[in-house]
């Protein structure tokens, strides 16, 4: 699988969140090759082939219902371990974010700063969809939501988050 195919699997994981607007609670996918999961599940074919056919590297999401984040998406992904049979994941996430230059004004509080940065009038919503895989590929897609039509994309997006996702693929 190539880091294209990851691009194109996060991208694709951004639209799809995308339809249910925004503040949504962090969703959780697991990547799988498409020809594995066709070769495992036929009757998906349809859903999952385009006209040229599947991509020998494709990836397909499959979202991790009964993921709960709360309040601590880190916490969360800490207790998670997937089977040999994934090979990525990828998380989405909210976050309210201010300018570097407002940055030294937010409280040491934690409750505090939340007030601060929801409320501050340069904050900025951003939706991130991040992901990795066994193979050690990350990638990261952003959008914000006052520029909906630009999606912004880096392998070392969130690189943090990238690793604690890294981690739920340890075997």
């Amino acid at each position: 699988m190539t880091d294209d195919a990851l691009a194109a699997a996060l991208m694709e994981i951004e639209r799809h969140v995308a339809h249910g607007g925004w503040d949504q609670p962090a969703r959780l996918f697991a990547l799988v090759p498409t020809a594995e999961l066709i070769a495992a599940e036929p009757s998906l074919a349809a859903q999952l082939e385009r006209p040229d056919g599947v991509a020998q590297d494709a990836l397909s999401s499959i979202e991790q219902e009964g993921f709960n984040a709360g309040t601590d998406v880190l916490d969360a992904l800490a207790g998670i371990a997937w089977p040999a049979a994934v090979f990525g994941c990828a998380v989405v996430l909210e976050r309210l974010f201010v300018p570097p230059h407002v940055e030294e004004q937010i409280p040491d509080d934690e409750a505090e700063a939340e007030t601060f940065v929801a409320h501050h009038p340069e904050r900025q919503d951003v939706r991130v969809v991040v992901g990795v895989t066994r193979a050690g590929g990350q990638f990261g897609v952003a959008r914000l939501k006052t520029r909906p039509e630009e999606l912004l994309a880096a392998e070392d997006l969130v690189p943090g988050l990238a690793q604690v996702l890294s981690r739920t693929l340890a075997e």
